[in-house]
């Protein structure tokens, strides 16, 4: 039988059948690699490649950026620091039309950059925006697709899970990653606020106007988000001079956040204990992913699926721009069937080394195609968020939460086709590191 024929079949068949089962993605993928992999070569072949992964996977120093990172983010999230980001944002935008609304999406953004989750920023914003929005008479699809989308800002705004993921399957710089992730990060924040202020324009009654703050008031809320401001400038500026590795910023970001929820004493013991339980169950779940996806790589490389694809691709009498266009549409459409990050770790030995033979830089395409699945976590029939706040938000109609979503899915658009057009929105700061 043809090793590429194997190869598809592994695909499209066994790993998507073990998806719809609800097997975990990252045992899914490590069953249809070693199994693909002990029929391509042996059995024992098969054994002996599995023992080598997990081995060295969890001997692996690089990979500690990650329980290190969800430690803090965890640490944030448990000593209530979204509560202070979402106040001091609601304190400046909530007086326009819609405010609320785009002071959701900034408290996202902002908490994203500490918690680097789609799911736990989801969780947390409906926990506090929605009974606000609902207080103040805002219509359920602009605040529930509002978080919604805002919550996927958490994979691209470093620090990072998913940057920092790719970054080791890549074997690429983690601190360019996560200065490439800034710009596109910004961008999409941007798009997605003034996604609210057309809506509201359209739809006046959708988002109410707040009440007015004085200018005393605006910066007395400022001291709400000063320590993250401090725990980001704090890692980015780390990284970018050197002065510690990726690792060593999750250790000190760690640190700092523990010292600031003492001083602020805002973290109880119980909660404490909560942080790691969590850390320790989201960091397993994440390892055993890198752990399955390089399994599923292994086999893919013997059927030489990656090799032929590239060069069928390179034989194709179209632009590079034609093939990038292409690539795009393969991640929005598997980012809507399959977790973003599994798609990510089962795509990249395809299309990484089939964008570096075309030429593209390799942070460009990485944060690119971590926006686009951004995409995945808001749209049917994974559509991770939408369904976290949907849950969380008390008799809103699902349908009202994807009505809301798909009116921001615009948004995603614009940013994807700038990025490609403009690729130094994301290579202009990774461009100034050494």
């Amino acid at each position: 039988m043809n090793l590429a024929f194997i190869g598809i079949i592994g695909i499209l068949s066994l790993l998507f059948i073990l998806f719809f089962l609800g097997m975990p993605v990252g045992f899914a993928m490590a069953i249809v690699g070693f199994a693909g992999f002990s029929y391509v070569i042996s059995l024992n072949a098969g054994i002996n490649m599995a023992g080598s992964v997990f081995w060295s996977v969890c001997s692996k120093y690089g990979l500690t950026v990650i329980p290190l990172f969800i430690f803090m983010g965890q640490i944030g999230f448990y000593s209530g620091v979204n509560e202070r980001l979402y106040k001091s944002a609601y304190t400046w935008v909530g007086h326009i039309r819609g405010g609320l609304a785009m002071a959701t999406v900034m408290a996202c953004s902002a908490f994203a950059a500490i918690c680097g989750s789609n799911t736990a920023t989801a969780a947390t914003m409906s926990t506090v925006a929605l009974p606000e929005m609902k207080k103040y008479g805002y219509s359920s699809i602009l605040s529930t697709g509002a978080i919604a989308c805002g919550s996927t800002l958490g994979v691209v705004i470093p620090p990072s899970i998913v940057l920092i993921i790719i970054g080791l399957a890549t074997e690429q710089s983690i601190a360019k990653l996560f200065y490439g992730g800034v710009g596109a990060g910004v961008l999409l924040t941007f798009l997605l606020a003034f996604t609210v202020y057309i809506l509201c324009l359209i739809y006046p009654d959708w988002g109410p106007v707040g009440e007015k703050t004085s200018f005393k008031d605006k910066i007395r809320s400022l001291s709400g988000s000063v320590e993250m401001l401090i725990l980001f400038f704090l890692i980015m500026a780390g990284l970018y001079f050197g002065y510690f590795t990726p690792a060593e910023a999750g250790a000190a970001g760690s640190f700092f956040a523990i010292v600031i929820s003492l001083v602020r004493k805002t973290l109880s013991w119980a909660d404490f204990k909560k942080a790691v339980k969590d850390t320790l169950r989201i960091s397993c779940m994440v390892i055993m992913l890198i752990a399955g996806a390089m399994i599923f790589g292994r086999f893919l490389a013997v059927t030489r699926i990656p090799f032929d694809l590239a060069s069928w691709v390179a034989g194709l009498h179209v632009s590079d721009s034609v093939i990038i266009v292409c690539i795009t549409l393969i991640y929005i459409a598997g980012g809507a069937i399959m977790d973003a990050l599994a798609l990510l770790l089962v795509t990249i030995p395809i299309f990484f080394p089939l964008a570096m033979n075309m030429g593209y830089d390799p942070v460009w395409f990485a944060v690119t195609i971590t926006v686009v699945t951004t995409l995945g976590a808001v749209t049917p029939p994974v559509g991770a968020t939408t369904y976290v706040v949907a849950g969380v938000a008390d008799n809103v109609p699902l349908k009202n939460v994807f009505k809301g979503v798909t009116l921001f899915l615009p948004a995603y658009i614009i940013t994807i086709g700038l990025l490609i057009v403009f690729p130094a929105i994301i290579t202009w700061l990774p461009g100034f590191m050494k």
